[in-house]
């Protein structure tokens, strides 16, 4: 069932997530199977990492395994009905209708007390590259609860062939938390024109890049300058290897981007006791790793968070060409 309910002009610009809070305690009432796995959340553990200047969390969520393990691989995505299609849906799920391409889902599967997914309406392959507009105007929608974030297709996407956003509390993962305390520390460089300031992070485990902007059309052009600098180091016709998280503030957008090498990290395919089924995604590089099995929670140690962020993250050459290609905006 589709809501498609709309703001009217009498509607605060907090409505769409207003609405949204709304739809998940609905959903709460309403389907069984979501209830039971958010009532799960609080039997959730977390480990903690402390490392110089931030922290590395693990959390054991078993209810994550089938996003975790899943078979990303083109003859799997074939061989299945997409589970992001709306004549898909179970019939207990409510879709919000969000402006005319997407619709917004209480996550059934969450990895926080508050997760959802926006998923376009039309089947459509996981692609940035034309919806980074929209992923602006949600976390702006969404901004007085929520920040939304975007898994690659091939950087923890379990739907690499439905374009989808998901959304989740603000503040509850590390890049979130510790940001204003790592601006000191991590980010050796800040790029102003008056319209945005750009930082670029490293010694941090993995490099990432922040973009804060009220200028809608600046952030827009920054965008396409990334990902044309990162086409230049990626395969042909594929999308760069994209995690990137959202979230909007006092009319300043936050983004925070993770540029990355690969999708998994050899622990994820080993056969021996060194596997370890950790898939990261933008939670997961943004400090919160998502371990699905209760043995992978235990076993994994802080030589093993480094490895695993060292495998997936970008070499420190490329890194060093994104802040030139970026920094040739601002001469």
């Amino acid at each position: 069932m589709i809501i498609n309910d709309k703001p009217d002009r009498n509607s605060g610009a907090d409505w769409w997530a207003e609405q949204s809070k709304k739809l998940l305690e609905d959903q709460k009432q309403s389907w069984p199977l979501l209830k039971e796995n958010y009532q799960n959340l609080s039997a959730t553990k977390v480990r903690t990492f402390e490392f110089d200047g931030f922290e590395v969390k693990i959390q054991f969520n078993h209810a994550r395994i089938k996003s975790s393990s899943a078979d990303v691989s083109d003859y799997a995505i074939k061989s299945r009905k997409c589970f992001l299609c709306v004549d898909n849906l179970p019939r207990e799920q409510t879709a919000l209708g969000y402006n005319k391409h997407f619709v917004i889902l209480a996550n059934p599967y969450p990895i926080l007390p508050e997760h959802f997914t926006i998923s376009k309406k039309i089947h459509s392959p996981q692609i940035l590259i034309g919806n980074f507009a929209e992923m602006l105007a949600l976390s702006r929608d969404l901004g007085k609860y929520y920040s939304v974030f975007y898994n690659g297709a091939k950087c923890g996407s379990s739907a690499p062939d439905h374009m989808h956003f998901q959304a989740i509390t603000k503040n509850t993962i590390p890049v979130e938390t510790e940001f204003d305390k790592m601006i000191n520390k991590f980010s050796k460089e800040v790029l102003r024109n008056g319209k945005i300031e750009v930082r670029f992070f490293e010694e941090h485990l993995r490099y990432f890049i922040s973009f804060e902007s009220g200028n809608k059309g600046e952030l827009l052009y920054v965008f396409k300058t990334l990902i044309n600098a990162l086409r230049k180091i990626s395969p042909p016709h594929e999308e760069p290897l994209i995690n990137m998280l959202a979230s909007y503030r006092e009319n300043i957008w936050r983004l925070i981007f993770f540029p990355r090498s690969k999708h998994r990290p050899k622990q994820f395919f080993a056969e021996d006791d060194n596997k370890l089924l950790i898939s990261p995604a933008t939670i997961d590089m943004g400090g919160l790793i998502i371990a699905p099995r209760e043995e992978d929670f235990l076993k994994i140690t802080k030589s093993d968070v480094i490895d695993i962020y060292k495998q997936v993250t970008i070499t420190k050459e490329y890194f060093e060409y994104l802040r030139k290609k970026i920094g040739e905006m601002f001469i």
